[in-house]
């Protein structure tokens, strides 16, 4: 990253499964209108966040048939990376020339694992290359029930025409050895995926900023209570009404001294846009470098490692 550069955070409500890669696209589209020529989105914005882990009473009741539906439905709707929406996002990206950061639910469809979900990110270059693909190393609490842990395969910036990327899951960014492998990974922009940006989810965010020297985009989605899944609604606590939002965004960027240049968005759609500097890394690296004269190689061993068990069907094509 040489350039100054625009970015933008889609923050908007998890749209219908069958709808979801046109929906992405039309939000795309509005970004790069903008002038964005990064577009992040949320925590599995495809197909959305199961928010009724969480919030609906029954969610942890073993052999509930509500559950049990609602995780056949999210599969269903999950992105097999190598199939037609994994495509499709690649297409997106190809046609607006913007790098795009996308949080999916991933469907392995073939060989070993056949069935597995996953919570990852896509990180698609602005040829419609897949850059990147990322599976969150541990599912948090809840999440559990849906995702199996993934690997460090993916745990890395790479280059893409808007510089550097990297991008990690919500709890993630408290896996110091995690956030110390993107460090090492020369990020310029980090993308921070949530289901919403709450307070300790800003700390984390700014945190991860102002260590790596980075600007972090934090994506948040938005979600209502009608739209948690039949037989799973919220508590009356959490949510009273069917208008009352499960999930209220909070999306922010911030900048590699930890302040924000968009601040916090809750309780409604937005693009958040910020135009980055990156002389900025630079002179925040002077008082800080945690993979250069902050660092002490000579007194800590670190290193990361990348396996990650495809598909025989799908390693030979």
């Amino acid at each position: 990253m040489t350039e100054p550069l625009r970015v933008a955070v889609v923050q908007a409500e998890v749209p219908e499964p069958g709808a979801a890669v046109a929906r992405t696209a039309a939000l795309a589209a509005e970004a790069a209108a903008l002038g964005a020529t990064l577009v992040a989105f949320p925590e599995t914005w495809i197909p959305g966040y199961p928010a009724w882990i969480d919030v609906s009473p029954g969610a942890g009741l073993w052999d509930h048939p509500p559950v049990k539906a609602a995780y056949a439905r999210m599969a269903e709707a999950s992105v097999d990376v190598n199939g037609p929406m994994g495509r499709e996002l690649g297409r997106v990206a190809g046609d607006l020339g913007i790098a795009l950061v996308v949080g999916v639910s991933e469907r392995v469809e073939r060989g070993p694992g056949r069935g597995t979900l996953y919570n990852a990110i896509l990180t698609y270059d602005a040829d419609g290359r897949l850059a990147n693909h990322h599976r969150k190393l541990v599912p948090t609490y809840t999440e559990r029930m849906i995702w199996g842990p993934g690997d460090a395969a993916g745990l890395r910036a790479v280059e893409t025409a808007a510089g550097r990327v990297g991008a990690l899951v919500c709890w993630e960014h408290w896996m110091p050895l995690a956030r110390q492998a993107l460090h090492e990974s020369g990020e310029d922009v980090h993308v921070a995926v949530w289901p919403m940006v709450k307070e300790m989810n800003h700390v984390a965010s700014r945190h991860y900023a102002f260590e790596g020297r980075c600007f972090v985009l934090a994506a948040g989605a938005l979600l209502r209570a009608a739209s948690l899944p039949d037989g799973l609604a919220p508590d009356p606590a959490r949510a009273a009404s069917g208008d009352a939002w499960v999930l209220r965004g909070g999306s922010a960027i911030v900048g590699p001294d930890g302040a924000y240049l968009a601040e916090p968005l809750y309780d409604a759609p937005g693009i958040l846009v910020a135009d980055l500097d990156p002389r900025r890394i630079r002179e925040e690296t002077m008082t800080l470098d945690v993979t250069g004269h902050y660092h002490r190689p000579d007194c800590f061993d670190f290193q990361t490692l990348r396996p990650r068990r495809e598909p025989a069907s799908a390693a030979q094509g």
